[in-house]
């Protein structure tokens, strides 16, 4: 009987069976293996449950399974109450000292933010909207207090709900973290991980001494990964980004061994124009040397900006959109209903290849299989031979348009809505509309 069991947990001196990190992975690879019982802590038997095909036999001590085995009368042992959680008492998240390092897997968010709560901001909103839609990656610049935190804050809940398998993928990720909340432990919404600048590399990517643990760019699988104040971050860290954004994984190797986490996720860049905040092209309030800026301005590195899809100047709040009654945006529901279209009709269209959004394919492909209007495109190569866009950027700015043909309904991308993608991806004017609401 024992050996077409599995036992999962650790065991006390005191005969109490105490819960471990990443119960749901580890059933998960046992049910892989043909195995149909497994063992675990009680408090765990919930988060093993989420296995189909799995039984669960939950037990708070190694009596209490001795007598199941032995087909006695189970005893009732008393609950470790007023005990603290090892898994959840002094955090620590690797790399970042202290759990209060890292606001992370926000899967558990609030959900009372509303993209309504954003006064003004119509081209980031907008931008907001079409990185959700197709997965895209976006950066925000602008002065303190504009509303970059509050946007990003707002883009989970505007992107549609897990499917199973996803959320099995983003449960096992947090388990092994030990993040999991008592009770309800299925991520079924999309993570929201935002570390703080002073997290180190292996904050961002994963490791610690001995068995690695997830960093933040996994706990953000399926979700969003936020970096406020991006220059603030180490160079070093940022560019450490680049091989998940690039694979959708990241290979940790230490000492015990090899370990391979996902790490597929949107990225929201947040930075100030300057330290002080206060740069504008438009007026002279910064008080920070040229020199100064610049050189703030340059710790953003070329490839790591080539790989974000969309770029916005989030704009100071003017005290007539403040005080205007009809400054506020439409509210989360009224865009994630636009959002969730645009998806399935994406869906539809990659069906039968590997990729599941407009952020994920291949430009060879794009350029290929899913050709924009005839002449759709006459803006965006002038700027490929002007040198405003590279080739990786033109790519990027296709993949943006046929996300924007997804949400306002076109069979695929016309002038109108690539024009759109190159505003939002150079900052320059087009002269198109900058809600998607006004393209529909």
């Amino acid at each position: 009987m024992l050996a077409d069991l599995v036992m999962i947990g650790e065991l006390g001196l005191d005969g109490r069976v105490r819960p471990v990190r990443g119960i749901l992975p580890a059933v998960l690879a046992a049910a892989q293996a043909g195995y149909e019982q497994v063992v675990v802590p009680e408090c765990a038997a919930a988060e093993a449950a989420l296995v189909p095909g799995v039984s669960v036999l939950g037990v708070r001590t190694l009596r209490q399974l001795i007598a199941v085995l032995a087909d006695e009368p189970v005893p009732d042992e008393e609950p470790d109450v007023g005990r603290p959680d090892p898994l959840m008492a002094g955090l620590r998240l690797p790399g970042t000292g202290a759990a209060t390092g890292m606001h992370a897997g926000a899967a558990h968010q609030d959900q009372g933010h509303d993209l309504a709560d954003v006064v003004g901001q119509l081209a980031a909103r907008t931008a907001v909207e079409v990185s959700a839609a197709g997965g895209h990656h976006l950066f925000l610049e602008g002065p303190p207090g504009a509303g970059k935190t509050m946007l990003a804050e707002r883009l989970p809940a505007i992107l549609p709900p897990l499917g199973r398998e996803e959320s099995l993928e983003v449960t096992a990720v947090h388990s092994i973290a030990g993040l999991l909340p008592a009770g309800n432990p299925l991520v079924d919404v999309a993570p929201y991980c935002a570390p703080h600048h002073s997290a180190t590399m292996q904050a961002l990517v994963g490791g610690g001494q001995g068995i690695a643990r997830p960093g933040a760019v996994s706990l953000a699988h399926r979700g969003v990964l936020f970096l406020d104040e991006t220059p603030e971050f180490s160079s070093h860290s940022l560019d450490a980004l680049r091989q998940p954004l690039e694979a959708g994984h990241v290979v940790i190797a230490r000492s015990a061994g090899v370990v391979r986490f996902p790490a597929k996720f949107m990225m929201v860049l947040a930075a100030n124009p300057c330290p002080c905040g206060r740069f504008s092209r438009t007026d002279d309030l910064c008080e920070c040397p040229p020199s100064l800026v610049r050189r703030y301005q340059s710790r953003l590195s070329g490839p790591l900006l080539d790989r974000v899809d969309l770029r916005v100047e989030v704009d100071r709040v003017t005290r007539s959109e403040l005080t205007g009654r009809g400054a506020r945006g439409e509210p989360t529901a009224t865009v994630a209903d636009r959002v969730r279209a645009a998806r399935e009709r994406a869906s539809v269209r990659l069906l039968g290849t590997p990729w599941r959004t407009n952020s994920e394919v291949p430009g060879r492909e794009l350029r290929s299989r899913w050709h924009a209007a005839s002449g759709a495109m006459d803006e965006a190569e002038r700027c490929l031979e002007r040198g405003v866009l590279t080739a990786r950027g033109l790519d990027r700015v296709l993949r943006v348009a046929w996300t924007v043909a997804d949400l306002v309904g076109h069979d695929r991308p016309d002038a109108t809505d690539v024009n759109l993608a190159l505003q939002l991806r150079t900052g320059v004017p087009r002269g198109v509309p900058m809600a998607i609401g006004a393209l529909t």
